[in-house]
């Protein structure tokens, strides 16, 4: 995450001018790839603005994740509180998931004579966040996002049952243009009998920075020039390589390698931290969509594994999409320096 050398504050106010700044390569351990700093393509830090905000959540005529009309939603799997008909929130399945759940029996037959196929199980669904169509995430207080956040957890556990599963994500897509098919504040759960390639250069890129240096490279992310804001136990941060502009993880302060291992007081000391973050980038960069994911370890890490694997959430606003080059390299093109977002984003006020 962090550089093991120092690296020099760039600045970032209203009177430094981005073709000072010359590009530079990082390669961030923990994403395990390069990322192209090329500030003279773009303007200010200060200036970046989402062009498609997020518009206004008028509730359409019919919303199925409207409070009310549960029965036109996928099965539900629980709520919160239980059995209650003024719910908080709920999880249910998805009404077109990416992956059956009734394929269990015939996943554990294994792979086909190849190994390049095997078969669809997994699960995908749906936590609805809110029973008022209104209300997205950030306007929920930090006891409400922890509920969503231990409605994950609860969910994790649960599918973790099922030996065929070995890989579980947690992900939110706020806009249309960020991959959100239905206006309602919702998140999303997915359940793979694999370990994506995401997931597994990740792991090779934590092991190399900790067999390098004994250290786990998400513990050394709290440079001074990269941290935004902190709660009692996370850190809020641009990271060193930031693949994204205005691209933020929130990390535990504590070595943690699984999300589902958080426990009440954490997640709603979470839930204030994220809320937080939702609310400055909505501020300063015009209401962007956005997605955000959890980074969690594979349910069958190994016991070796736990010293350099350390979860955290990141957050995406879209602010430009992806080219021809990003797509033929894995390489991506940042035009905003990590150091002059923290700067921004830490002088944001939301009074």
């Amino acid at each position: 995450m962090t550089s093991p050398s120092h690296t020099p504050d760039r600045g970032g106010g209203d009177g430094d001018s981005v073709e000072n700044q010359s590009p530079e390569l990082r390669k961030d351990p923990v994403i395990n790839r390069w990322v192209i700093f090329s500030p003279a393509r773009a303007k200010r830090p200060t200036d970046f603005k989402s062009k498609s905000p997020q518009n206004p959540n008028p509730k359409p005529s019919s919303c199925a994740f409207c409070i009310g009309r549960e029965q036109e939603c996928a099965p539900e799997i629980f709520r919160v509180p239980d059995h209650d008909p003024n719910w908080k929130l709920r999880v249910i399945e998805n009404l077109y998931p990416a992956l059956s759940r009734n394929l269990e029996t015939e996943a554990k037959q294994g792979e086909t004579g190849t190994g390049r196929t095997i078969v669809g199980f997994g699960f995908h669904d749906v936590v609805i966040e809110s029973p008022v169509h209104s209300i997205q995430l950030s306007d929920i207080d930090p006891v409400g996002i922890g509920d969503v956040l231990i409605a994950h957890k609860k969910r994790i556990d649960q599918i973790a049952q099922h030996d065929s599963i070995n890989y579980i994500q947690v992900f939110k897509n706020h806009g249309a243009s960020a991959g959100a098919s239905m206006s309602h504040s919702h998140s999303q759960i997915m359940a793979l009998p694999v370990v994506p390639p995401t997931v597994s250069a990740r792991l090779d890129g934590t092991k190399d920075y900790f067999d390098e240096t004994g250290k786990c490279c998400l513990c050394e992310a709290k440079s001074k020039h990269f941290v935004i804001d902190e709660s009692s136990h996370f850190v809020s941060v641009a990271p060193f390589a930031a693949t994204y502009p205005f691209e933020i993880w929130i990390i535990p302060k504590d070595h943690s390698s699984h999300f589902h291992h958080l426990d009440d007081v954490k997640a709603v000391d979470l839930g204030g931290l994220l809320k937080l973050m939702l609310q400055k980038i909505s501020k300063q960069l015009n209401d962007p969509p956005y997605n955000y994911m959890i980074h969690t370890s594979p349910l069958k890490v190994t016991e070796s594994q736990l010293p350099y694997t350390h979860w955290f959430l990141q957050i995406v606003p879209q602010l430009s999409g992806v080219g021809g080059f990003e797509i033929g390299t894995g390489c991506y093109i940042n035009p905003v320096f990590p150091e002059d977002v923290a700067k921004v984003m830490r002088e944001v006020s939301l009074t």
